[in-house]
């Protein structure tokens, strides 16, 4: 194993303060590193509360600031955050107007975000489960779909609205509705390597793939031979477009992610690729997204995210962001 790093053991306090210094404009620190949040809140604005474990970033620490979360609380490398910490960070953003928490569907971030508003004490809290993962059923860590990169996508246009002085009802219903629309698969060409564990979490031979991986390294739908860009393209969009039938001429908006060993290069074959293959639907990529932005420490390999848009998420998605890993 060859990482950038002291030790496991204060990989995550040491990159946080890292970040938090690097982007010391956006975010500060919680006491004892329990969260991450914005650096200035804005009274009276519904407060956007996130997390899960480390080793996806920039998610979730990346996307706080302005026009996304207000907090992200951070876990062990892949490894659920307490209750403690989502409380406490709920404490520090709430300014009057509620709470939303934005959840993985992973059954230890479902169990640590339920019991921390459940003793929030007199704040009000809803709450948000993403499941955007068509590849399987259920999976090592979750029951029901798990939720990835469409995570990312309801953050977004949830902190949009949330900057437009939306109730905490209707953001709810409105994550709710941009997760329904929402569908991703993802594809590991390596598998990735915990730093505590120094070892591949799962073999994988050099002429083989993973096609429906998890973002922790869950097995996916099938393991395969290597093939074409085109092949594991068409192989992806087929399962997403069959689960979420979007209508012949509907506007969408397309992420491609690495996880984290993937270059960019790459990652535009298979935008080129997937463009192609959606038009070939009848689907119109109205927005897109590109990059390393719902990781799996340094796997390679990359998902497929496919949102289908209406005139009010994509202006919501239009809106203006600075957050350390999305600004425009």
């Amino acid at each position: 194993m060859k990482k950038l790093m002291n030790a496991a053991d204060t990989m995550l306090a040491e990159s946080l303060d890292g970040f938090a210094a690097a982007h010391a404009d956006i975010v500060t620190l919680g006491a004892a590193r329990k969260f991450v949040r914005r650096r200035v809140l804005t009274p009276g604005k519904v407060a956007l509360i996130s997390g899960g474990g480390s080793g996806h970033e920039p998610l979730h620490t990346g996307f706080v600031g302005r026009g996304m979360l207000d907090a992200a609380c951070p876990g062990q490398v892949f490894t659920s955050p307490t209750p403690d910490q989502i409380v406490e960070a709920i404490e520090a953003v709430d300014t009057g107007a509620g709470s939303l928490l934005i959840v993985k569907n992973y059954e230890g971030d479902v169990m640590n975000f339920e019991m921390a508003a459940e003793v929030a004490g007199d704040h009000v809290v809803a709450t948000v489960v993403t499941d955007d993962d068509v590849a399987v059923p259920n999976s090592t860590w979750s029951t029901g779909r798990r939720g990835v990169a469409g995570t990312l996508v309801v953050e977004k246009i949830l902190g949009a609205a949330a900057e437009q002085s939306m109730g905490l009802g209707e953001l709810q219903q409105l994550g709710r509705d941009v997760n329904a629309r929402t569908r991703s698969m993802g594809v590991a060409l390596t598998s990735c390597t915990v730093p505590a564990a120094g070892k591949p979490t799962f073999p994988l031979a050099d002429d083989e793939m993973e096609m429906g991986v998890g973002i922790h390294g869950e097995p996916g739908r099938k393991r395969t031979r290597l093939a074409t860009a085109d092949a594991i393209a068409e192989d992806m969009l087929e399962a997403i477009l069959a689960d979420l039938a979007p209508s012949v001429g509907s506007e969408c908006l397309l992420l491609v992610n690495g996880f984290g060993g993937t270059p960019s290069m790459e990652l535009y074959v298979m935008v080129n690729v997937a463009r192609r293959i959606m038009a070939g639907h009848g689907l119109v990529v109205a927005r897109y997204l590109t990059g390393a932005l719902v990781t799996s420490l340094d796997m390679a390999g990359c998902s497929v995210t496919v949102t289908v848009l209406d005139a009010t998420t994509m202006r919501l998605w239009d809106a203006p962001v600075k957050t350390a890993a999305l600004s425009w």
